[in-house]
């Protein structure tokens, strides 16, 4: 078996490392205290006048920042310093490249290190990584300048719920700008491991990892992987390195063994994960480097989502993932873990991350606690050829970012045709759909893809609906009739759009993908619902009359209640925004799991 030296098993780690399918041990955490400055647009860092300071990485609209500025921040400014403290602590050697990693700035950023642009990036959900060997001091201060480029007029970006008016309304929220997910410093061999993407092939009992590396290969490159679950060695293999990009692939040998495969598969019941040691060798020096993967698969027929070949109901709940004190940004990695732990205490098997690409750090927790995810990302609210652009760049990133993570089970590139207003009567907006649909396929074509969801599809894998009608004897009645859904497919949907727009009227599972909404009113009077109860009795009745409805209609193959917590002024969650429950769990979770199993 292949000695990992000092690295860790990547399924146990406690969720602080920011990127937690490809883990090194030696890091160092750059968030804190940043000097920050407003304004000063096209200005170079040497002439920006840093008077304030923020708390890294929660956005300075937010409390947590210690700023709380919520006004129109088009342009900001980041600066703080690192020494050879910090630089020795990543056990950094004159023969390494050192890495600046900020797992996400909303939305455009260019980076300096002692006054040199070491990077620039689009896309707020992304990840900016910056090779800054060359501008390294290691004896000395390190002076890191991030400038974010945020326009809140511009609606051609992907900015999901963030509001384009000076206050939030509706359902639309607080803006996000700038950094919103760790900073941290990274050593690196000068030939290292740069991505790993795994995928599991059950049927036949195989892995498949592609490995890309940065660095130059030499003549005498190898590399090593080996999978392990509760210290037995399941596979290994060795392999001669012949470029940057490398594919694995390995037999588990114990996965021929009908009698005993299941073990290893990865399910909410039995969230089980493999562990993985990767390791580059060269004849100057070796990287090594931790991981995991779930053994499943995902599938659909015509009319059930498939689990591992067996059929399993999505009982979903959408979640804003967003904090009252420190919005798009979780307030810590703990409650990233909470987060996932509450959908799971309230009877949910899956979430859907709504207009957001969560932290990696949530997903780990997914995948270790078992919670399925349907994958999405923020919408742009116009469509021209720079959302088109962006869209397609950012999600192209995403799925790369997440394709590994077995929690995952469907993407979600546009929603209720944000972007895309026109998609029944405009062909480019149609073309944009599939296009963006069919990319994903190419990315991964193992799981399924909604190419619009709640209406106006292309191309889907799955029909789903969104429908907030607040009597459950109408939701009822409207989703337990196969005749009269495939009519509504056929034709208009409950909020009067198109169900499909790409004249493909083929069988696939139906899923009521958005339905509840109920708002318990607040004494304030701000409150904003689909519908609203007066009282916390009235409320839980309400609420679980309409899951219990969902749950019951045989024709669906799962479904997603809005939603998990309340969010500003949508006080439409099933908990409050400090994630207090509104009714008892037990309540709900009876209401959910009272269905099919």
């Amino acid at each position: 078996m292949i000695d990992p030296g000092p690295v860790p098993a990547a399924s146990a780690q406690d969720g602080s490392y920011p990127r937690p399918q490809l883990v090194r041990p030696r890091w160092v955490d750059l968030t804190g205290a940043w000097d920050f400055a407003i304004g000063a647009d096209g200005a170079q860092p040497g002439d920006v006048a840093y008077d304030r300071t923020i708390v890294v990485p929660f956005p300075p609209e937010s409390a947590a920042s210690g700023l709380e500025e919520t006004g129109r921040l088009a342009s900001v400014w980041y600066r703080r310093t690192f020494g050879p403290a910090e630089v020795a602590a990543t056990g950094w050697s004159d023969d390494e490249r050192m890495l600046l990693h900020l797992g996400a700035v909303d939305w455009e950023s260019t980076v300096w290190v002692n006054g040199a642009v070491v990077a620039t990036h689009r896309g707020g959900q992304t990840p900016v990584t910056a090779d800054i060997t060359a501008a390294l001091r290691s004896d000395g201060p390190n002076e890191v300048v991030v400038h974010a480029v945020d326009d809140p007029d511009d609606v051609s970006i992907l900015r999901g719920k963030q509001d384009w008016r000076d206050e939030p309304h509706a359902i639309w929220y607080h803006r996000t700008t700038g950094i919103w997910q760790p900073v941290w410093l990274e050593a690196v061999p000068a030939t290292s491991l740069a991505a790993l993407a795994w995928r599991s092939d059950v049927a036949a009992a195989g892995v498949e990892l592609d490995v890309e590396i940065a660095g130059p290969v030499d003549d005498d490159t190898w590399l090593h992987v080996a999978l392990t679950h509760d210290g037995e060695l399941l596979a290994e293999a060795r392999t001669r390195v012949l470029s940057r990009a490398e594919t694995v692939r390995l037999h588990l040998s114990r996965q021929t063994n009908g009698q005993q495969y299941e073990e290893l598969l990865w399910s909410p019941e039995h969230p089980t994960l493999v562990d993985a040691t990767v390791r580059l060798e060269t004849g100057a020096g070796a990287d090594a480097v931790a991981s995991y993967l779930g053994m499943r698969s995902v599938a659909t027929t015509d009319a059930e989502f498939l689990l591992n070949d067996r059929p399993v109901v999505l009982r979903a709940v959408l979640a804003q993932n967003y904090w009252p004190q420190s919005h798009l940004a979780a307030p810590d990695a703990h409650a990233l873990r909470r987060e996932v732990e509450l959908i799971r205490e309230l009877g949910f098997n899956t979430a859907r991350v709504h207009q957001k690409a969560e932290d990696p750090r949530f997903l780990y927790w997914a995948d270790r606690l078992g919670l399925m995810v349907w994958a999405e990302t923020a919408s742009a609210y116009a469509f021209d050829g720079r959302a088109a652009s962006a869209l397609l760049t950012e999600w192209m990133a995403l799925v790369e970012r997440d394709r590994s993570h077995p929690s995952v089970i469907v993407w979600v590139p546009l929603n209720e045709s944000w972007g895309v207003q026109h998609i029944a009567s405009a062909p480019r907006q149609r073309a944009l759909s599939r296009a963006v649909a069919d990319i994903t396929r190419a990315l991964d074509g193992t799981r399924p893809v909604i190419s619009n969801d709640g209406w106006e599809h292309t191309r889907s894998d799955i029909w789903t609906i969104h429908d907030y009608v607040a009597d459950p004897e109408v939701l009822r009645e409207r989703y337990s009739d196969r005749a009269e859904l495939q009519r509504m497919i056929g034709g208009y949907g409950p909020a009067g759009r198109r169900i499909e727009v790409d004249g493909d009227r083929s069988a696939k599972p139906v899923m009521l993908t958005e339905f509840g909404g109920v708002s318990l009113r607040p004494q304030n009077g701000t409150d904003w619902g689909y519908s609203t109860a007066e009282t916390p009795a009235e409320f839980g009745e309400r609420v679980c009359a309409l899951i219990r409805a969902a749950g019951a209609a045989d024709p669906l193959a799962g479904f997603c209640y809005t939603q998990l917590t309340d969010t500003g002024q949508e006080t439409n969650g099933l908990l409050y925004a400090d994630r207090s429950p509104k009714v008892p769990v037990e309540t709900i979770r009876a209401a959910v799991t009272a269905g099919r199993p």
